[in-house]
């Protein structure tokens, strides 16, 4: 038994995750586009968080701390969510969703892919990231008014 069909998922063309190089040009620039759009923006979201709680510490005086402390929590929680993101989308050109080098025919395409070549599976919304994310800035909004309406 070959070691791809023990851990079929952790191989891209027979090869382990870490050997991986894109086929050419057009692969790479795919494989970027997705880090970019669907995995770089929770990050950026917890950054651009991250920023908004430091000015906050810095900027305003200590009746304001707790404000900035909840916006602190909120940006670790969006970093875990974002590490948890980049990971289920990590294995997008991975042997397990191909079938001999061709994805998912089943997929619909749309009329601007008609005739062009299919990267990886196709893009399907990480839905309970989604609600965690929901769930998570529901609650810091709401810890949030407790914490004005207290001041």
């Amino acid at each position: 038994m070959s070691r791809a069909s023990i851990h079929p998922h952790h191989y891209y063309r027979g090869h382990r995750a870490d050997s991986f190089y894109p086929q050419d040009v057009n692969e790479l620039v795919e494989i970027r586009a997705r880090q970019r759009t669907f995995d770089g923006a929770y990050g950026r979201s917890a950054l651009g968080n991250l920023g908004y709680a430091l000015t906050i510490l810095r900027l305003f005086d200590p009746r304001f701390f707790r404000i900035g402390i909840l916006y602190t929590v909120l940006a670790g929680l969006l970093f875990v969510l974002a590490y948890l993101r980049q990971r289920h989308s990590k294995h997008d050109f991975a042997d397990k969703y191909s079938v001999a080098g061709i994805y998912d025919q089943r997929v619909v395409k749309t009329v601007g892919q008609t005739g062009k070549r299919i990267f990886g599976r196709p893009f399907v919304t990480a839905g309970w990231i989604v609600v965690a994310v929901t769930v998570v800035v529901a609650a810091v909004e709401i810890g949030l008014l407790v914490l004005i309406f207290q001041l």
